[in-house]
Formats: C-alpha cells, sequence, structure tokens
C-alpha cells in the first residue's frame, strides 16, 4: 500500500531568526497600524468634502451680526453661502496677490463692509489683472451706497514658513488676514473671517467675482495601500530571506544541519 503524500513529504517547519523576527514584529504592526489610519482619514476626509459641497449649494443665510462673532464658533460656518447688507468702503481696500481660476497673476481687491451694526467684515471681491490694481482704473466698479453682497464665508488664511513677505507700502499683500487688515484700516469690530463674493459682475465688470476654489487633496486611499504595501513587501522578505537561509522546509529528509 503506498505511503500517503503527506506522510512522505513530512510536515512543514520553520526556525525564525532573532534579529529579522524582532524587527518584523515591531514594524509589522506599526505600517498595518499606518494604513489602517490611513483609512480612517479617509472616511474623515468624504465626510469634509459631502458636508463642504453641501455648504456650497445652499442658499444663502444672513450673516451672524457682529455682537455675535466673539462667540462663533467660525469653523462650523466655513465654505457656508452668506449674504449681508452694508456700505463698501473703498479708500480702504487691500490687493491681495494671488493667480485668478484660469492661472493668471493679478490682484483680488479684498474692501472693508460697513455694517449697519457697527461691525466690519472684509470681503474679497474678486479678481482684476495688474492693469487694473489701482482703483482709478476701476472706477464704475466703486459701488456707492448701501449694497448686498452675497458669497462664501472664508476663514484667515494663515501665513507660511515660506510665504512671501508683505509689501504695505505698495498695499501688496500675500496673506488674507481680516485681523491684519483691520489693524492697518484703523477698524474695529473685524469679523474673525472673510467673505469671498460670488460672480455677480460689477458694474464695469471688474473685479470679477466668483474666486472661490475648493481643492482639498483626498490621497488619504493611496496612503493607506502604500503602508498596506510596505507591510505586504516586509513579510514576503522575511519568509523569502529564511527560506534561502534553509530555515523553512517540509519533512526532514532534505534538512539542512542549522545552527
Amino acid at each position: 500500500m503506498a505511503e500517503p503524500m503527506a506522510a512522505r513529504a513530512g510536515n512543514p517547519w520553520f526556525r525564525p531568526l532573532l534579529w529579522p523576527t524582532i524587527m518584523v514584529v515591531v514594524m509589522l504592526p506599526v505600517l498595518l497600524g499606518l494604513g489602517f489610519w490611513q483609512l480612517e482619514r479617509l472616511q474623515w476626509k468624504l465626510a469634509l468634502i459631502a458636508r463642504m459641497d453641501e455648504r456650497l449649494a445652499a442658499e444663502p443665510v444672513d450673516l451672524p451680526e457682529s455682537g455675535e462673532w466673539a462667540a462663533l464658533d467660525v469653523r462650523s460656518l466655513e465654505y457656508r453661502h452668506v449674504r449681508l447688507r452694508g456700505e463698501f468702503i473703498h479708500a480702504r481696500e487691500f490687493h491681495y496677490f494671488v493667480q485668478d481660476k484660469d492661472g493668471d497673476p493679478g490682484y483680488d481687491i479684498v474692501t472693508p463692509v460697513a455694517l449697519a451694526d457697527g461691525g466690519y467684515v472684509f470681503v474679497s471681491r474678486g479678481h482684476v489683472p495688474p492693469a487694473l490694481k489701482e482703483p482709478e482704473t476701476r472706477v464704475a466698479g466703486e459701488v456707492p451706497g448701501e449694497v448686498t453682497v452675497t458669497g462664501i464665508l472664508r476663514l484667515p488664511e494663515r501665513r507660511g514658513m515660506f510665504a512671501v513677505k508683505d509689501e504695505p507700502a505698495r498695499n501688496i499683500w500675500f496673506v488674507r488676514d481680516p485681523a491684519l487688515f483691520g489693524r492697518v484700516a484703523q477698524l474695529s469690530p473685524v469679523a474673525p473671517f472673510f467673505i469671498e463674493a460670488d460672480a455677480t459682475p460689477n458694474p464695469g465688470g471688474w473685479p470679477k467675482g466668483g474666486q472661490t476654489q475648493v481643492t482639498l487633496r483626498n490621497e488619504h486611499l493611496s496612503y493607506a495601500l502604500t503602508w498596506f504595501g510596505l507591510a505586504a513587501g516586509l513579510t514576503v522578505i522575511y519568509f523569502v530571506y529564511h527560506h534561502s537561509m534553509g530555515r523553512i522546509g517540509r519533512g526532514g529528509r532534505n534538512r539542512r544541519r542549522l545552527p
């Protein structure tokens, strides 16, 4: 009677090396943990994008009054479509250097709006090319009297480590910071946010509103796959190395003598 194949082949055996095993035991949970963490971040980012899309598509709501600003959870209003009424103070506009949606360099015209309750809100009215930076080149767009502005509520921009230094003497700025603009313009109280005006045309065609750009990077899935791939690669290398050292096999017939 023939001997069963499993019996002929014998049982598998494995003699792990100490230091490679310690390295894998330490690193594998770390790599897997990072992969699962990125999956959690993916779900968070998807929820954030959905919430932003919902806010951007919603009907505009009235801007909170200045008396509410101190206790306001501004982050809960970010990207909210809002509406306000007030009067532009064109003499104190700021020129924010930036590229428009088409990638053309120029300036966003950031102008304070005086509200009826005594507060001030900075409104990024839209983009102009360098030739129209100065107000006298676009007089028709300097709308007088009370106006209604609708747009997207945005948080103050943070100055990065490599941000270009502002040029107050030339009225050129590289971050939109309402608190800074308020100090320079000597206005108070200033809203802890600013508004990006929608695409409603201005007289004379300038500034061009509707410049809000919502681009949230969502690469968490690729990051997760990278970490899981590294974990799988580490595992494969571990066993391939042990096999090459004769520490993995089946049966005892061809088993090497190992220290």
